[in-house]
């Protein structure tokens, strides 16, 4: 029963087949105005409103159809340019951050170049928290005493002098900035070997100011003023020579010489400094061995000349590249 099945089935395709073959052969082969034409055109004619009313009833659905294909080839295309827009500003980022840091390197390197950095070592860190307050400046910094970092330690940048290490632990520091109250400087006029105290300018510490001039070299707008590598009672830390600490904007003659200084650093906007660590048997080590072995306290009465002795002492040794 089943095989009677299939073979009718082939029969009748194979008779379609040839009931096919047969009317193309005709339909080619007879006029423009043969029957099987007219038959074509009748049936086009009965069959084209249906085919238009079905196109009409379609053509919302169609349009459905191509919006949501629209919409999910946007979002891909959206997808995708946002993908290249993240990737592009991360190539940015990365290339921003490759010229700072090769620009910082650069600016490190030229600081370097101006000090007398003999028996340091410098230490890279990153700050990593900032104290800031009008008269109490202070920042931390991601190096600490494994590194060799000790209180007193130098602390700078490409732009010049940042400050000195007042605290200490294995992996972190705490840096005092040249703003901050208890920080004093022992600094020069650039070129020149007249030297005094830089300390923040009272009722505006954001500002400098260089008193106690030890020197009558003539001081103008514009001129630079740099660590001096010299030792006095107010400014203890013993600072290499050369490291600019900022510009002259302008002097205040009264009882004695005040010179008004702009920082050479943007403090707010600190990132990666150094930190100069002395190299041990170093002559700035040994330096400041020598300048700590010094007696602390004397009578009143012999105050006055300990001092100057103390002072005149501390020069000596830095002016002989103790102090850098």
């Amino acid at each position: 029963m089943h095989s009677k099945t299939v073979r009718r089935r082939r029969a009748l395709l194979i008779g379609l087949v040839v009931l096919s073959i047969i009317l193309l052969t005709a339909y080619f082969g007879e006029s423009p105005n043969g029957g099987l034409h007219a038959v074509q055109r009748d049936f086009l004619t009965v069959v084209s409103p249906i085919q238009d009313g079905a196109n009409t009833a379609l053509k919302p659905v169609r349009s459905v159809i191509n919006w949501f294909g629209e919409v999910l080839h946007a979002k891909g295309e959206v997808s995708r340019l946002r993908a290249e827009r993240d990737r592009l500003r991360s190539e940015r980022v990365a290339e921003q951050e490759r010229s700072r840091a090769a620009r910082e390197a650069t600016s490190i390197a030229d600081v370097e170049a101006s000090a007398n950095l003999a028996g340091y070592k410098p230490v890279s860190a990153e700050v990593v928290f900032e104290t800031p307050s009008s008269w109490y400046s202070t920042v931390d910094i991601n190096k600490g005493s494994s590194e060799g970092i000790a209180i007193n330690d130098a602390v700078y940048n490409g732009e010049g002098l940042v400050g000195v290490v007042t605290q200490v632990a294995a992996d972190a520091a705490q840096v005092s900035l040249i703003t901050d109250s208890e920080v004093a400087v022992a600094a020069r006029i650039a070129g020149t070997p007249d030297w005094g105290i830089v300390q923040p300018k009272v009722g505006d510490p954001s500002h400098l100011v260089l008193q106690f001039l030890h020197g009558k070299a003539e001081v103008v707008k514009g001129d630079i003023v740099d660590t001096s590598g010299m030792i006095s009672p107010e400014a203890q830390s013993l600072y290499p020579a050369g490291i600019p600490i900022g510009t002259v904007t302008s002097i205040e003659e009264s009882a004695y010489t005040s010179i008004n200084i702009r920082p050479a650093v943007e403090l707010h906007s600190l990132d990666l400094v150094r930190v100069l660590t002395e190299v041990p048997g170093a002559r700035a080590s040994r330096v400041r061995s020598s300048l700590a072995s010094l007696p602390s306290s004397r009578s009143e009465s012999a105050e006055s000349s300990s001092t100057a002795e103390s002072a005149g002492t501390a020069a000596s040794y830095a002016q002989s590249g103790g102090g850098g």
